[in-house]
């Protein structure tokens, strides 16, 4: 009889951390027909090891050699994806079980421990893990409309972006996601990972852009004490930092040619080399990376390799931009002022039509992390019980009188010369309400001399 299977198809994994060899070969026996059953006897070996190897359960001795099992309980409750902990502890006092169960223990069982007692709170615990599972598998499908993970949209573009997200997620082939600047590409990443047999090992991102070359190696792959001239002690990579999980990299066609050398070697090898070490590393890591690029450009003009593109764009997943799913707006807004709201964040939770309208009709350069600078803005200014169009920023106010415009000459109400006069009236306004009335600072604003700015005023009445 082999190890037992959740649920979900996945092998149960069990982790026992105690530095006892009796115990271990105790428990090691107990739990071999029904888990896979792994052994750390520290709470730095339990750490190293649940990088690569994520337990569905630990049982956890308190007093070990180096830091102790509250120490590990600690850390692991810092993780947003810790397995449960059983502790099991022959101190039996109740300070520290209360203590233990603060940090997160699912239970505490005092040693010496009746092992049937003990399969039964394990079985409990192992069921309890795989509903848990089985209920946010609901919940995204029941959800999976209109979002997944914090990636949200009704529109046909962002359905086909979760359909593939489904399908890819499975795989261990490296994703390339693509799309401009704010769409949303780390979303894409995490999502990828939640729903991966990878979910429960650790979700690393690495912006290529925000460091300098002279760092941005050893940040992927580490370096030993004595590397170089600041290397005080050995640093761990992002790629060891992943190891079992997802690793995210962002922006990665700002990488020299250098890097990216090193790059295709870790992912072609499957293993890295710190700067000043003395062989490779095996690396169990799925690769995702963004790029607002146009990569295939790159390629031909030199900037981006060729065996590196077609090593990471296995999957491509491109993020349509925020003007190209106008029906999302609405759910976008909403979402984001209900997680404010729930966050304690004051001012309005909704808004007027007027306001929406001009969301939906502005085209959002910056696409969705715009629209949710606009909206924390509307949160900050806005009196009213609703956030309405003058909440919103100036470049999507002026954009919505345009609009305006455009439609009453449409349809016959204004003509030509009416329309441009009337935004020409209204620029004036606002950049002398802009400059506090000073109409030497509101000319510049306008790029006009103070003389023509004087006489624009006089020709709309504006000061008489």
């Amino acid at each position: 009889m082999g190890a037992q299977r959740s649920n979900g198809g996945n092998v149960r994994r069990l982790l026992i951390v105690d530095d006892e060899p009796g115990v271990q070969d105790v428990l090691r026996f107990a739990f071999k027909e029904t888990c896979e059953v792994a052994v750390a006897a520290s709470a730095d070996a339990a750490l190293d090891l649940l990088v690569r190897w994520p337990a569905d359960l630990v049982l956890l001795d308190l007093v070990m050699p180096g830091r102790s099992g509250l120490d590990l309980l600690r850390e692991l409750s810092e993780r947003p994806a810790r397995p449960p902990v059983i502790v099991l502890s022959a101190l039996g006092t109740v300070s520290t079980a209360v203590e233990a169960m603060r940090l997160g223990a699912l239970d505490y069982v005092t040693k010496p421990f009746e092992i049937d007692a003990l399969r039964i709170k394990v079985e409990h615990a192992l069921v309890r893990r795989e509903l848990e599972r089985e209920v946010e598998r609901l919940r995204f499908e029941v959800h999976g409309r209109t979002r997944l993970g914090r990636l949200i949209g009704q529109s046909a573009r962002m359905q086909e972006v979760f359909r593939t997200l489904e399908r890819a997620a499975a795989s261990k082939a490296t994703v390339l996601v693509l799309g401009e600047s704010g769409t949303g590409k780390e979303l894409v990443a995490r999502a990828l990972h939640e729903l991966s047999p990878r979910r429960e090992a650790p979700f690393v991102a690495l912006s290529c852009a925000a460091l300098p070359e002279t760092l941005i190696e050893s940040e992927l792959f580490g370096h030993e004490r004595g590397a170089f001239t600041d290397a005080r002690e050995k640093k761990i990579g992002r790629f060891e930092a992943a190891s079992g999980g997802t690793l995210f990299l962002d922006e990665i066609g700002e990488l020299s040619t250098t890097v990216q050398a090193k790059l295709l070697r870790a992912l072609q090898e499957r293993s890295i080399e710190r700067l000043g070490g003395s062989g490779p590393i095996p690396v169990d890591v799925r690769v995702v990376a963004a790029t607002h690029r146009d990569l295939e450009r790159e390629v031909e003009a030199g900037r981006f390799r060729e065996d590196l593109f077609y090593r990471i764009h296995v999957l491509p997943i491109g993020l349509p931009p925020l003007r190209e799913r106008r029906e999302d707006i609405r759910l976008l807004a909403e979402s984001h002022l209900s997680r404010a709201k729930a966050a304690g964040e004051r001012g309005p939770d909704r808004l007027t039509a007027t306001a929406l309208a001009a969301l939906e009709r502005y085209d959002w350069p910056g696409n969705v992390r715009e629209l949710e600078n606009a909206l924390d803005r509307a949160l900050a200014l806005a009196e009213g019980e609703a956030i309405d169009l003058g909440d919103l920023p100036e470049a999507v106010v002026r954009a919505e009188r345009l609009e305006r415009l455009r439609e009453e000459i449409r349809g016959g109400r204004l003509t030509l010369p009416e329309a441009i006069a009337r935004f020409e009236r209204e620029c004036l306004e606002e950049a002398l309400e802009a400059a506090a009335g000073n109409q030497t600072r509101a000319a510049e604003r306008l790029g006009l001399t103070r003389r023509l700015m004087k006489l624009t005023m006089d020709r709309h009445g504006i000061g008489e």
